[in-house]
């Protein structure tokens, strides 16, 4: 029987975080780093990263990137992979939400919400796949969200890529889980994030969101930690296509 602790780990790996300059994806990346993976921060916000690395305490690198630029995306590959090597881990947790009603979505503002929150974390799975293979060994985590399965007000680009996610994360874990990659992805609640701000900038509606759980309250940080490690560690080999909600059990209710 294997050793609890040592099932978790991620020790020697080499994680790259999407959306790590900010909310879950700058957790997500001290985490790991924390828990001693050799992690690369992708975002495009440079002093954040480098704010990100300062406080990880740990080998962590930043990449500043546009991840929605399919034709650099080879460039971007490269510079992931030049201080450690090429990845074991991919969490995507870069994220988009314009909050545009069904009647004032606009054209750019569609296509902006999809590139950010779907295509990028494809093409992004798609080019550090194969090293992943090579090496018999791999972890996909993407971001899903309550909008995976539930329609909120002016959510409808934002929750057309989430219910994406989840579909896209069971096709990767058909396509290459075979290979040793296993996919999941987290969903989360309502947790306080630069992308959350609306919500919890309204006391009220913030109380109503965490009213809605079975355990009442709403997300915090380090609710984020034994998941994410669960999924990016062997603890998770028998693990995949699965949607981990993370939300309190707002979900059940």
């Amino acid at each position: 029987m294997a050793d609890g602790s040592a099932q978790f780990s991620v020790a020697g790996r080499v994680a790259c975080v999407t959306g790590a300059s900010s909310g879950l994806g700058r957790r997500a990346a001290l985490v790991l780093a924390r828990a001693g993976a050799r992690v690369v921060g992708v975002a495009r916000r440079r002093d954040q990263l480098d704010s990100l690395c300062a406080e990880a305490g740990a080998e962590c690198a930043a990449v500043d990137a546009d991840i929605t630029d399919r034709g650099a995306l080879a460039g971007l590959v490269e510079r992931i992979s030049e201080p450690f090597g090429k990845p074991d881990i991919l969490v995507n947790a870069a994220g988009l939400n314009l909050r545009q009603t069904a009647d004032d979505v606009t054209s750019d503002g569609w296509d902006a919400t999809l590139a950010v929150n779907l295509s990028a974390p494809f093409f992004l799975a798609q080019a550090l796949a194969p090293a992943m293979v090579a090496n018999g060994w791999g972890r996909i985590v993407n971001f899903a969200s309550l909008q995976s399965s539930r329609a909120f007000p002016g959510g409808i680009a934002y929750g057309a890529t989430k219910g994406g996610i989840a579909q896209m994360t069971r096709a990767m874990a058909e396509a290459w889980s075979s290979r040793g990659i296993n996919a999941n992805a987290i969903g989360p609640g309502f947790f306080p994030t630069e992308l959350t701000a609306a919500v919890f900038d309204d006391p009220e509606r913030a109380a109503r969101n965490a009213a809605q759980t079975c355990i009442g309250r709403n997300g915090e940080p380090e609710d984020l930690d034994g998941p994410l490690l669960f999924l990016c560690s062997d603890a998770s080999r028998y693990v995949t296509g699965q949607i981990l909600m993370l939300d309190g059990g707002f979900t059940a209710k």
